[in-house]
């Protein structure tokens, strides 16, 4: 990705080596502050570079009606960089003012910044417009800051039609924002996308498909005419992968629902049912249980080195959610083992490590469609009897915050280290 931008850079008229500088000094920003390809959440190094790829693809692809200047190249070019760079991130979503803040007091940006003859307001008014949803509360503070950038700026002061026009290029950094990564790949890549923002922001799986098609439907219908623009600009390859994105996640919505619809007229039953262990060795049974864990999102797939091995162990306790009988479908599985076979995060430090008087529930995993139909609490239920017999006086476990939080009265749960951005974090019972 980064060739391919510098490769636009020089198509859109960079070629000063402070736009190069720009591009390394990101990546290496978000490199160093732990927001890198490594990071599982939605705004990463990736989304800032696949953004900044589009903005200058589709406004190069698009200028035929001369539609943007050079120096609109530039401005989309350093805001589309630093779009998203929250050093403070307490949430995965970017707050734009801490994201301003840091534009506007990092002397080697503000430098580059100068040898690029940018005006640093204009830069936060683009940036301020990326905002989202574009409504409410978050639109007026929005509008009252950009207000001032425009006083602020000598290009923009008491100029109406400047306002204007860069105004609407920020509207178009903003529809850019949310349509590049699902044009830059197919459907996978944008279900992994989907799962990144939805653990990052710590939200239930059952909402992933929902707000997903939400998100693709008022970005068509709300802003018909910025999307049609930028879409018609871009490569055919390019336009294919976002509307088959869009199709692909309404139609498992429909599955959804059709699924949910089933249930709530007892067409249709969970059932939990412990496995035996000559049906655990079963290759096609090892097979369905792999290809459910793989739905997880990545840092949730506990032990997917010896995934096979862990499910014929016999220390391992297993059960898995059935459609309508114990020799139904399977939709979902619980596994977990003595708190001593996992590596867990480092920043763990738990106290019963050691003594083998724990035993670690692994993420419940269930197919897509079937979250929040209350199967996974009754694995988990049923895990915590098959543990209360094998006499271990404890389980911990990963979950939301808020979930956590409704068990400290009912389970005497307890927080043994949390983490942020994501709140999913590491919790204990007593059996």
């Amino acid at each position: 990705m980064r060739n391919e931008i510098l490769s636009l850079i020089v198509e859109s008229g960079m070629d000063q080596d402070c736009y190069t500088e720009m591009l390394d000094y990101t990546i290496e920003l978000f490199e160093t502050q732990g927001l890198g390809s490594d990071y599982y959440g939605y705004h990463n190094i990736n989304h800032e570079l696949e953004v900044t790829h589009v903005a200058l693809l589709s406004a190069n692809l698009n200028n035929t009606s001369k539609r943007f200047a050079k120096d609109d190249l530039k401005y989309l070019y350093a805001a589309a960089l630093f779009h998203d760079f929250d050093p403070q991130k307490s949430v995965d979503k970017p707050h734009e003012e801490n994201v301003l803040k840091f534009i506007s007091s990092d002397k080697k940006l503000r430098k580059l910044l100068d040898d690029a003859k940018l005006d640093i307001e204009i830069i936060k008014v683009l940036i301020l417009r990326t905002t989202y949803p574009w409504s409410g509360t978050l639109r007026e503070n929005a509008e009252r800051q950009i207000k001032e950038c425009f006083k602020n700026s000598p290009l923009t002061k008491d100029n109406q039609s400047k306002q204007e026009h860069f105004m609407n290029l920020g509207w178009y950094l903003s529809v850019v924002d949310r349509i590049s990564g699902y044009a830059l790949g197919n459907f996978s890549k944008a279900m992994e996308m989907a799962k990144m923002n939805a653990h990052a922001l710590a939200w239930r799986p059952s909402l992933i498909v929902r707000s997903s098609v939400a998100y693709f439907e008022e970005l068509l219908n709300k802003e018909t005419e910025m999307c049609r623009f930028i879409l018609e600009s871009l490569p055919t390859n390019m336009r294919k992968n976002f509307f088959d994105t869009v199709l692909a996640f309404m139609n498992i919505r429909q599955q959804e629902i059709s699924i949910q619809a089933n249930y709530t007229y007892d067409n249709l039953k969970l059932v939990p049912t412990i496995e035996k262990i000559d049906t655990r060795k079963d290759p096609e049974f090892m097979k369905t249980l792999f290809s459910i864990f793989l739905e997880l999102p990545k840092p949730l797939q506990f032990a997917k080195d010896n995934f096979e091995e862990s499910v014929k162990d016999q220390n391992i306790i297993l059960n898995t959610l059935r459609l309508n009988d114990c020799h139904g479908e399977i939709v979902g599985f619980a596994k977990g083992g003595p708190l001593e076979n996992y590596r867990l995060r480092p920043e763990i430090r738990d106290e019963n490590y050691g003594l083998n008087n724990t035993i670690f529930l692994e993420p419940l995993a269930l197919k897509m469609g079937y979250w929040g139909l209350k199967g996974g609490s009754e694995m988990r239920h049923m895990f915590i009897m098959q543990a209360h017999a094998k006499k271990y006086k404890y389980l911990t476990s990963f979950a939301l915050r808020d979930v956590i939080k409704s068990r400290i009265d009912k389970e005497s749960a307890e927080f043994v280290t949390r983490f942020d951005p994501e709140r999913w974090d590491y919790y204990r019972i007593k059996i």
